[in-house]
């Protein structure tokens, strides 16, 4: 089953060739649609479109595209890919991508894990909203506005600039977009204290599929609930979101302390399943696993798989290390690991860049590495048993040292004060820690997409069923898709919609028939009009 979703048909094919043949003209329409609603500034909006025909096309294509898996040749690119700086402008592509049937893609950070946002397998345009990216932190009402372009570096950074005393809790790498991670919930390291994002979201501004520009008054307390965690890319633009600050202290406490299979890591992994929940709100550990090479390794191979601790607690070292000897001393937490820091130069650290790090480096979009990957996502609701964790770890080490990892985030806190239904993304109370997977794809992608499927069967009896939940900001195609040639049924997209958002997923199909029941707004996992029937 999941081997037939992830290819395409020949009778797929045929309708792609078909509908390509004719793109050329589209795309030229399109452009010219575009100059023409623009006329009072076309010098300006020429320099704002990129065609296959400039020489910066792929310059700008590439920009964001952050899983390298869909920069190969037999990826589909758009026809045109436009970075639009006003509302007008994006209400013009809108409305010239309906006149010339071309599908929209929208793009803010571009870490999409199966590029939904700049990759579609009919005639596309971009959408680039890298030009709204203005901050502006208003410190006596704790809030900001924050441009649907913004990078968690830049909010971090431009919060940074305006207080001490107040933060968000927004992802982890700086180079992600705010835009598509509040689209799909949010997480960071301080979801334990305040929960995700877009729980701090108070307003947005978007643009419907008729070209409105619309507030939270202005398109009502369903849509404005669908967009905080519904996913990307299905209800329309949003160019800007206004959140709530939250407050940090002025020192926190970072450490990343690694154990491997020889320093009883099992065991210790074991025990911080049962006890990451149950922290006080302030404390959040979060584990990633990974193969290494050492030659104190007695495998002839030299392989040890070892699992890196990482945590930010919102207080002082002397607090945290009374915490951990209480509730976690397996981990032998010791005054060396930590470092007492401010909250922006914590999230430098949290970015994976070396602590000292100037905080304008989150300013840099490319300061990060990009790889060629497949991903995917489970939740847990019970403890994995210790037999459990070392069938793991024997899939890990079946691959090559560096080429997979394991992620493991900790619930609880705040995560439990939350209804299932305050926002469409679900995961609760009762949900102990989220599992994310990933295996980098740049050479043996066959095995090493068997690799992740293989353990991805493994999993099912240690995680949530009925139905299997799965994150949509981790999206996974080989779950299901939308009919590619046509409408999509219910019972089809339920296939995926119910486990990225259990019941959640009909207010959302509701929802959606409202305000965009012609499906304009679409990509592979988008949420379908319940008239596509």
């Amino acid at each position: 089953m999941e081997l037939q979703a992830t290819q395409i048909s020949l009778s797929f094919l045929l309708v792609i060739s078909s509908l390509l043949f004719s793109s050329a003209s589209n795309s030229d329409e399109f452009v010219q649609c575009l100059t023409k609603l623009s006329k009072d500034s076309a010098p300006t909006i020429s320099k704002l479109i990129f065609t296959p025909k400039n020489s910066s096309y792929t310059e700008a294509l590439l920009y964001s595209i952050n899983n390298l898996r869909f920069t190969r040749p037999t990826t589909p690119k758009p026809r045109v890919i436009i970075t639009p700086t006003t509302e007008s402008q994006v209400q013009s592509v809108i409305y010239c991508a309906k006149k010339t049937n071309l599908e929209i893609r929208i793009r803010s950070g571009g870490h999409s894990l199966e590029g939904l946002s700049y990759v579609a397998y009919v005639p596309f345009v971009i959408l680039d909203l890298r030009n709204f990216n203005k901050v502006t932190p208003h410190v006596p009402s704790a809030t900001t506005w924050v441009g649907g372009g913004v990078t968690n570096g830049e909010l971090y950074y431009r919060i940074s600039q305006a207080t001490s005393d107040y933060g968000f809790p927004s992802g982890l790498w700086g180079n992600i977009g705010v835009g598509g991670l509040i689209s799909g919930g949010g997480y960071g390291m301080m979801r334990r204290k305040y929960g995700l994002a877009a729980d701090q979201v108070i307003d947005a501004k978007l643009i419907d599929v008729h070209g409105r520009i619309l507030d939270r008054q202005a398109m009502g307390e369903d849509l404005f609930w669908a967009i905080r965690g519904g996913g990307g890319g299905s209800f329309g633009v949003v160019l800007a979101w206004k959140v709530n600050l939250v407050r940090v202290p002025r020192t926190v406490t970072v450490f990343r302390v690694y154990r491997s299979l020889a320093q009883n890591m099992t065991n210790i992994f074991y025990k911080w399943q049962s006890v990451a929940p149950r922290f006080p709100k302030e404390l959040d550990i979060r584990c990633n696993g990974q193969i290494f090479l050492s030659e104190n390794s007695t495998r002839p191979d030299k392989k040890i798989m070892v699992m890196n601790f990482e945590s930010l607690y919102l207080g002082r070292v002397d607090s945290l290390l009374k915490v951990m000897l209480k509730q976690f001393p397996e981990l032998g937490l010791v005054r060396e690991d930590c470092f007492e820091v401010s909250w922006i130069q914590a999230m430098v650290f949290f970015t994976n860049l070396p602590l000292e790090t100037p905080p304008e480096v989150l300013l840099d979009k490319t300061a990060l590495p990009r790889f060629d990957f497949k991903g995917r996502s489970d939740f847990t609701a019970k403890p994995i048993p210790v037999q459990g964790f070392e069938g793991i770890w024997d899939f890990m080490f079946q691959l090559p040292n560096g080429t997979a990892m394991l992620q493991f985030t900790p619930f609880g806190g705040r995560m439990s004060e939350i209804a299932e239904t305050a926002l469409p993304f679900p995961y609760r109370a009762g949900y102990l820690y989220m599992i994310n997977l990933y295996a980098l794809t740049d050479v043996d992608q066959a095995n090493r997409l068997q690799w992740v499927r293989n353990i991805d069967a493994y999993l099912a009896p240690y995680v949530t069923s009925n139905p299997r939940s799965a994150y949509v900001n981790y999206a996974n195609l080989w779950m299901g898709t939308n009919n590619p040639r046509g409408r999509t049924s219910y019972a089809r997209a339920s296939k995926w919609g119910k486990r990225y958002f259990k019941n959640n997923f009909d207010r959302l199909v509701w929802i959606k028939s409202k305000i965009d029941p012609d499906n304009f707004f679409c990509h592979e996992q988008s949420i379908p009009p319940s008239t596509a029937q």
